[in-house]
């Protein structure tokens, strides 16, 4: 089973090929981080950080939905 890792600078999926975070990765980390949204949300901030250093053109509010956009909301 391929690893799902981010391969910099294009920050593509070594396992799939897809923009990181795939999919799969997704599911991966929302389970590795089980309940932990804030410390995921961190995790994905500084992968968010990188990205746009090794990317400079991509536009930040794509990069954001990318890395963080898809993340579970809190619920209130």
């Amino acid at each position: 089973m391929p690893e799902h890792l981010p391969s910099p600078p294009s920050w593509t999926c070594t396992g799939c090929g897809r923009e990181w975070p795939c999919a799969t990765k997704q599911s991966q980390l929302l389970a590795e981080f089980g309940g932990a949204r804030a410390a995921l949300a961190v995790y994905l901030g500084s992968c968010l950080v990188a990205a746009t250093q090794d990317l400079p053109t991509m536009p930040l509010p794509g990069a954001r939905l990318r890395f963080l956009g898809w993340l579970p909301r809190a619920r209130i």
